[in-house]
């Protein structure tokens, strides 16, 4: 008798979904309602893949994972659940899982997932290192949408691993989130996470501040000090916003990871740290490959795992629950009664843009904590600038000299992207160079003006109104030369 594909789901409709897929594609199977049946199953015979359920009322499917590879290490185990959460994913995948899906799923990408294993348990692969588990109160980072699991799943596989990874996406995505839960489910988890973020540090000090400096290497040094290198000697280097590094720190921090050592300011001993490098940034790092501004054999030292972190806008199914969270958090924080988002409310939230994205959406529901005096948040109590035409400025072209555009802001209650469009139409007709940039910069600088003149010059609270960083708004207003 060949051996079967067994099902393990107290879900009556999944195992009958796959039990009739898998009898169309004439694979034998067998089902089973809870974990302890299988495990007495396992002591006569084995299958060929088993495809388990994680949460169920009569065990779990992680721990029915763990048994599993110890009594049958070559057995490829797809897991499935529908409350697919970080932890889950990592659990999964250091467990051995030969694969994670996500209910509901595609049924013609699970038999296609289910063939994979089954031609994995003909190559007899070796066991699987020793599981690790991790526990924790609430989620590290909360998705449920299909962007967000290949999220989950790129932690998972990078669990084990030491390699350099380059994290890469908007403003407010949570590049840092990942950054540490990457640390965390590593080998190198005991060992000290060094966040260092290149915008944060003015520029003369930066190569100090990242390979430390001797006593008396220049005015005000004092004493030694060691940098972010050896603060994190045997754990995570994160550095943010590594697209905004000076070209010349570029090629000491090149040198470092090439060499594997480095030489603290003003020293001439040099210094070996054991450090695993996660960089993140917001650019496009081959475009300032392409203009001169990054070093493109530090971009390929960076770029050996890339992980791109989805816009909000391109998970909206998460809102709600992102909201929720928040809401609570806040509350937590404050030290306050939570409030409640009306289904209303919430259905107004997840329609927004949110440019900011899941950094903007947290300061919405702070000020809706601070702010809004209902215990339950209506429509009516979500601040007016949620509005899409609230506050909103458009750039209109007041008159060319020399070749460059010179436009003024005037407030808008219409479409102004009409009018931002018509601009961009007449640049390009009239063979305008950079037309992309130009428009780009004269947005930014216009909302940020706007942002400015609504909170009086206050840049924190400016930053906190746009839903961006402290960091960011710095950079921002430096590069557009507005003056506040």
């Amino acid at each position: 008798m060949s051996k079967s594909v067994w099902i393990v789901d107290d879900d009556q409709s999944i195992r009958w979904v796959l039990e009739k897929a898998l009898t169309r594609e004439g694979l034998s199977h067998r089902s089973f309602t809870n974990p302890n049946d299988v495990l007495n199953a396992l002591e006569n015979e084995s299958p060929q893949i088993l495809i388990s359920d994680i949460r169920m009322p009569r065990g779990n499917g992680l721990d029915l994972l763990q048994h599993v590879k110890a009594s049958h290490p070559n057995l490829p185990v797809i897991v499935m659940t529908a409350y697919s959460d970080l932890d889950s994913a990592v659990s999964s995948f250091q467990g051995g899982a030969f694969e994670y899906l996500t209910k509901p799923f595609d049924l013609e990408k699970a038999i296609e997932l289910i063939r994979r294993a089954i031609g994995e348990s003909e190559r007899s692969q070796p066991a699987a290192k020793e599981p690790r588990y991790w526990q924790q109160e609430t989620p590290e980072i909360i998705g449920q949408a299909p962007a967000m699991q290949e999220v989950f799943r790129s932690i998972g596989r990078l669990a084990q691993s030491h390699a350099t990874v380059l994290i890469t996406g908007e403003s407010g995505t949570g590049k840092e989130l990942v950054a540490r839960a990457l640390h965390k489910h590593s080998p190198r988890a005991k060992s000290p996470f060094v966040a260092f973020n290149i915008t944060a540090i003015p520029k003369d000090l930066l190569e100090a501040e990242l390979f430390g400096h001797e006593r008396g290497a220049f005015p005000g040094a004092q004493t030694m000090r060691r940098g972010r290198f050896e603060q994190a000697d045997g754990g995570t280097l994160f550095l943010d916003e590594i697209g905004d590094m000076p070209f010349d720190l570029q090629t000491r921090l090149l040198r470092a990871l090439t060499d594997g050592h480095f030489y603290r300011v003003g020293g001439h001993d040099p210094i070996r740290a054991n450090v695993r490098i996660i960089a993140a940034t917001y650019q496009n790092l081959e475009a300032r490959v392409a203009t001169g501004l990054f070093r493109e054999d530090l971009l390929h030292r960076l770029n050996v795992i890339r992980l791109r972190l989805p816009a909000l806008r391109e998970r909206t199914e998460d809102i709600p629950v992102l909201a929720r969270h928040f809401m609570q958090h806040c509350a937590k924080a404050l030290g306050v009664e939570p409030k409640r988002l009306s289904d209303e409310a919430i259905k107004v939230i997840s329609e927004k843009p949110f440019p900011g994205n899941v950094r903007q959406l947290e300061n919405l529901c702070h000020w809706l904590t601070v702010m809004s005096p209902a215990a339950e948040i209506g429509v009516s109590d979500l601040p007016a600038d949620l509005d899409a035409h609230s506050g909103m400025v458009e750039s209109v072209q007041a008159e060319e000299q020399g070749g460059t555009v010179i436009t003024t802001q005037r407030s808008v209650s219409g479409d102004w992207e009409s009018g931002l469009g018509r601009l961009a139409v007449k640049m390009l007709q009239e063979g305008h160079k950079n037309v992309f940039d130009a428009l780009t910069s004269r947005f930014e600088k216009a909302v940020l003006q706007a942002a400015l003149e609504v909170t009086r010059g206050r840049r924190v609270e400016a930053a906190q109104r746009l839903g961006i960083g402290r960091n960011t708004i710095t950079r921002k207003l430096h590069e557009l030369g507005i003056d506040d």
